[in-house]
């Protein structure tokens, strides 16, 4: 499986910063917060942060926000954000490879990602390398396709909620996506993490099951 490059998402800011704000991602994002708790004191990681809106969803608690994407065009588009917002002090985008992250080892409490893992060739390389930034107990929690996504499945999913226009547009195209590439049940995804030494996963269905949002605790010393 080819792996993606930072120019193939550049020229999309716009339409991942109009998919974040549709209402069917909106919905997942404040789930997926409720999910990981109270950032207060928390230095908290996105792997993949596209225009940022995730981590702006905690901005006001946490200690550290980092937003790390293979776009450079995602990252400018974050800072802008961020500036916005009146939050450049305590936040930080970087250009990187999501299999190769630019930390030390134990820096961060909360790593997020959502829509990126299931991108890669291979998501335990990205996961692993999420695994080793993390505190010990540090968490992370991520966004997949499971395995009930498709096109057919979307497309009902839509109809059911009367999603249409642009919202529906955005929806078909992350279903079209997920398809080629990685889709996860939750057993896949429990089993996947547990290899890679986290304990104490959850699953939380979303958007009818097309999607699981997954939360997982580094062990100690692992």
């Amino acid at each position: 499986m080819r792996k993606m490059n930072g120019e193939e998402f550049d020229e999309l800011v716009s339409f991942f910063d109009s998919m974040a704000r549709t209402t069917w991602l909106k919905k997942v994002h404040d789930r997926l917060k409720e999910v990981t708790g109270s950032w207060i004191e928390k230095d908290v990681l996105d792997v993949g942060c596209g225009t940022g809106r995730l981590l702006l969803r905690g901005a006001e608690e946490a200690n550290r926000l980092v937003g790390v994407d293979l776009s450079s065009e995602m990252v400018k588009a974050s800072i802008q954000q961020f500036f916005y917002h009146e939050l450049s002090g305590k936040s930080e985008f970087i250009v990187a490879d999501a299999e190769n992250l630019p930390f030390g080892d134990q820096s961060f409490h909360l790593a997020l990602s959502t829509c990126v893992m299931f991108l890669l060739p291979g998501p335990a390389k990205g996961i692993s390398e999420v695994h080793r930034v993390l505190k010990d107990d540090g968490q992370i929690v991520m966004l997949n396709p499971s395995g009930k996504m498709s096109q057919e499945n979307a497309v009902s999913y839509a109809k059911e909620h009367d999603i249409s226009g642009f919202e529906r547009t955005a929806l078909l195209k992350w279903s079209n996506v997920s398809t080629r590439r990685h889709r996860y049940s939750t057993d896949e995804m429990t089993e996947l993490l547990h290899n890679l030494k986290f304990t104490e996963v959850q699953h939380h269905e979303v958007l009818g099951g097309l999607a699981i949002i997954s939360k997982a605790k580094k062990a100690q010393n692992s």
